[in-house]
């Protein structure tokens, strides 16, 4: 009992504690707009990379490794995703692909894994997860910005029954220096870069790949990092390249 209650506490800790850093980061935020009668929320500085994003919705991302078989402009939940079944080069490997890229300067990152379960629902019927966990992996930089490290990503890594099959699932929002699937990384991130005049833009990754039924989401894992991973570094080195 003691432990649970010291659990509890201590998540309404990190509750507060991001509650007080979105609060700091938007005073912080509002203050140049407020010396120059320009608000950042009303006006917030362009984004270099939004013809890029928008394309993807058009024609998805060319991947290397992987042929694209298909690929659909897809309403999901209020939103036009880019749905792409890819294939493995010399094998019989699928995948799914889902994208929903960033479309206008004002466009915020929203729980878009809420829709991707109500879409896997209609699909197949049934959409039962099962043995998520948190998923990291790195990145290397393109070679011009190589001296910004790697980028570090972190995923949702989780199993999704249906009626017609299992899937391995990995989410994350994906920016030009990593990745996070919560929305508030994508927050600080962007509040950060806004005070030099500068935006972090971001593309959901929705990666869905076929494994045994009900069976051990580990046994996928390496399959679907190294996906992650291509699609991570085609991101930054094909559309976050320009919003350098």
């Amino acid at each position: 009992m003691i432990s649970l209650f010291k659990s509890l506490k201590q998540q309404q800790l990190n509750q507060i504690a991001a509650l007080l850093l979105l609060l700091l980061l938007l005073g912080i935020a509002g203050v140049p707009g407020y010396l120059t009668g320009r608000w950042q929320w009303k006006q917030p500085p362009p984004i270099t990379s939004l013809q890029a994003l928008k394309q993807i919705r058009k024609v998805g991302l060319n991947l290397p490794g992987w042929q694209t078989i298909d690929q659909v402009e897809q309403l999901i939940g209020e939103h036009e995703w880019s749905l792409q079944i890819i294939k493995k080069e010399g094998t019989q490997t699928q995948a799914i692909l889902l994208l929903l890229p960033q479309n206008g300067p004002t466009d915020q990152p929203e729980v878009e894994w809420t829709e991707i379960n109500s879409w896997g629902k209609l699909r197949w019927g049934k959409w039962d997860t099962a043995q998520e966990r948190s998923a990291d992996f790195t990145v290397k930089q393109p070679a011009k910005l190589s001296a910004n490290g790697d980028a570090k990503i972190e995923a949702r890594f989780f199993r999704a029954a249906t009626r017609q099959g299992t899937f391995a699932v990995l989410q994350w929002y994906a920016m030009p220096n990593g990745g996070n699937p919560s929305p508030l990384r994508w927050f600080v991130a962007d509040q950060l870069k806004q005070w030099r005049q500068q935006r972090t833009p971001w593309v959901a990754v929705s990666i869905l790949t076929p494994m045994e039924h009900l069976g051990q989401i580990e046994t996928s894992w390496s399959e679907v990092q190294s996906l992650g991973e291509t699609v991570q570094a085609t991101l930054m080195a094909l559309t976050f390249s320009s919003n350098k």
